[in-house]
């Protein structure tokens, strides 16, 4: 935001003293009478034969050098002519010299020392060569000889504004308000006074005393655009956007192109839209964004903000173009960089997301975010000892960067180093005690350990649920029909409707499921279709099932449309892996909540009534605890179904070699962890 100031700030070209003042030239100067000679007095019809007159009429048609003459000749007649003397001045001062003009002035006043009018000029001229001590003391002459001379007041007035702004710019600020309060007693409608103590108070951070005297400038000068710019400066200061903007709609309405108050506008809006996306309407931020963008096309704030919401939006096409939009403006928004690096990595293009954090890197070497960010990407790419040098630089750049610490645990887990994830999830939750990620990765973890303390698993997880469900608003009631003869709604939710483990175990299910007595709907959230995706969706569409895509869709939002399909039993598939639902969850949308195949031990969550297993994987005399009752299902809980690409099967090794080998495709986490083998986790 920028103050604007004016040290002559009013409006008017220098030298005039008013409407009907000399310098303008707006009309002749009476016969000479011992009135105050041609700035107030009114206009005198020339009759022909007055050469004094018919110089004034000259000179208020601007024809200075032939009104010049006159004056001359007049005054060779008449040397003590002091109207002529006057009038010389003036054509003087017109023509830009200015010595030649205040030696008439300053005769005319040796021969009246009470002529208000001379004494006035005489101060201009001083004010002109910046003398403007001097040129308030002959104003003050003028006055003190004619204290109703309405020109050598408002003269006054601009001088002693400018001796205050002099006083303030030089350090003397509260003598330079003096000045200001001065001003304003010798005329109260000065609109410029005002404004310049508003400045002074915005400076000095006494923002109500300012923006009254904005106020008040504003009053006395309804066109006084900087007044209206710095008001809305005070309201954005302040917070109050709506306030600000229309400040600065009114500062355009009189000064369309003042670029101050547009760039000020810009920046305003652009504050206003992150305020209303924050609050849930993102829509009308874009709207905002966008409306910055017609006051200043180049704004590169805007053009990042518009691509955070499209990339909330998952428009990650318009995210680029934006984003890229912000660097091309801002060269140093490393900010911009960093985020469509996100996007790349997203996307699976890897060397590009490198190629963004490294070019954000460049700008701000110590970016923690992209630091940290290409430690995720060095970790995909298994380029392990880069990528914890690159997450403890971020750890180092902002030691309070808590997600830093959860990535470093999945890289520890990663190498198959439990116990330091565990540390470093910990490290993470000291932090912040709310981060999901850390919060879930590390109870993943915890099931990669056997340290023998069967009750310290199941508390981890039970305190992890109690906290977490301080997040969420359960629901107490649901409006599904009570018809016994009704078919049941069953919703399934995860985000693993995808080429990935827990599809394997999914698919039969939904496939062979009894369409013709039960309604299905599938939530999917997967992040990446694919065409085991596709596969799924036809063949659940095919039999009559619901097929809805959540991601991206907050979890909140996720629950009402449950409760809008009434689901009477809904099935999450995750448990604490990468892209849960448990916050929808959490908010118990349906009466009957079951969790199944995704996670080998309890939620945590009070809102799952159900843990689908068998008596294999939880015999019926163990002694883990689970939030959830457990259902055992015959033989096994999991019905694998083989990939169609998946060659015949083979007779095994064993039966030539006479002896067993074992085999593993699963990372190192889950070596040694004798159970099925989950491979997802949240990062």
């Amino acid at each position: 935001m920028a103050w604007t100031e004016k040290n002559n700030g009013n409006g008017r070209e220098q030298g005039s003293i008013g409407d009907n003042g000399f310098l303008k030239g707006s009309q002749p100067s009476p016969s000479a009478s011992g009135s105050p000679v041609g700035i107030t007095a009114p206009l005198k019809v020339f009759e022909g034969k007055d050469d004094l007159s018919y110089a004034n009429i000259l000179r208020s048609r601007n024809k200075f050098v032939d009104a010049l003459a006159i004056y001359e000749c007049v005054l060779e007649k008449d040397s003590g002519n002091v109207e002529a003397h006057i009038g010389k001045g003036i054509c003087l001062q017109m023509q830009n010299m200015g010595r030649l003009a205040f030696d008439s002035f300053a005769e005319a006043v040796r021969m009246d020392p009470q002529n208000a009018c001379a004494l006035t000029h005489c101060g201009m001229l001083f004010k002109d060569e910046g003398r403007l001590v001097e040129a308030a003391e002959s104003y003050q002459k003028a006055l003190r000889a004619d204290p109703s001379y309405k020109p050598a007041a408002e003269c006054l007035a601009i001088v002693l504004t400018d001796l205050g702004t002099s006083l303030k710019l030089s350090g003397n600020t509260q003598e330079g308000i003096q000045k200001y309060y001065e001003a304003l007693r010798i005329d109260p409608h000065y609109a410029p006074a005002y404004y310049n103590l508003g400045v002074v108070y915005s400076e000095m951070m006494q923002y109500d005393t300012a923006l009254n005297c904005y106020e008040k400038a504003a009053l006395e000068r309804p066109m006084y655009a900087e007044a209206y710019c710095n008001m809305g400066v005070i309201y954005k200061n302040r917070g109050d956007l709506e306030s600000a903007i229309a400040c600065y709609e009114r500062c355009l309405a009189v000064s369309p192109n003042f670029e101050i108050a547009k760039n000020n506008m810009a920046i305003a809006l652009t504050d206003l839209g992150t305020k209303v996306k924050l609050e849930g309407d993102i829509n009308q931020g874009i709207a905002y964004y966008k409306k910055a963008l017609y006051y200043n096309w180049h704004y590169a704030d805007a053009m990042y903000n518009l691509g955070v919401a499209y990339g909330e939006m998952l428009k990650f096409d318009m995210a680029i173009v934006f984003y890229e939009l912000a660097f091309h403006f801002n060269p140093h928004c490393a900010e911009a960089c960093n985020n469509l690096g996100v996007i790349y990595k997203d996307r699976d293009n890897l060397d590009k997301a490198v190629e963004c954090y490294q070019m954000a890197l460049s700008i701000k070497p110590n970016f923690s975010q992209s630091l940290n960010n290409l430690g995720v990407v060095y970790t995909v790419q298994g380029k392990m000892d880069a990528a914890a040098s690159m997450i403890e630089k971020a750890i180092m750049a902002n030691p309070t960067y808590a997600e830093a610490y959860n990535n470093l645990g999945v890289l520890y887990r990663d190498a198959g180093n439990i116990a330091m994830a565990i540390n470093a999830y910990e490290q993470c939750l000291k932090i912040d005690p709310d981060s999901r990620n850390a919060g879930q990765n590390r109870l993943l973890a915890m099931n990669y350990i056997d340290e023998g303390h069967d009750d310290k698993l199941f508390e981890a997880h039970r305190e992890w649920g109690r906290r977490f469900m301080r997040l969420y608003s359960q629901y107490t009631s649901w409006d599904n029909p009570k018809d016994p003869e009704r078919p049941l709604v069953i919703g399934y939710v995860s985000p693993d409707y995808f080429t990935h483990s827990v599809s394997y175990f999914i698919e039969a299910p939904l496939v062979y499921h009894d369409y013709a007595n039960y309604k299905v709907v599938v939530y999917s959230a997967v992040v990446k279709a694919d065409a085991k995706t596709n596969r799924f969706k036809e063949k659940v569409l095919k039999k009559g099932g619901l097929w809805k895509d959540i991601y991206g869709i907050d979890e909140k939002k996720v629950a009402s449309m449950v409760r809008e399909d009434k689901v009477d039993i809904l099935v999450e598939l995750t448990g604490h892996t990468a892209n849960n639902k448990l916050g929808m969850m959490a908010c118990r949308p349906a009466p009957v909540q079951v969790t199944w195949i995704g996670y080998p031990n309890t939620t945590g969550l009070p809102t799952i009534d159900y843990r689908i297993t068998d008596s294999q994987a939880d015999p019926p005399d163990t002694k883990q605890k689970h939030v959830e009752e457990l259902v055992r299902l015959p033989e096994c809980f999991l019905c694998y179904t083989p990939s169609p690409e998946a060659g015949p099967v083979c007779s095994a090794p064993a039966l030539a070699n006479g002896f067993i080998t074992f085999g593993s495709f699963n990372n190192l986490a889950k070596f040694g962890y004798i159970s099925i083998c989950w491979n997802n986790d949240n990062m």
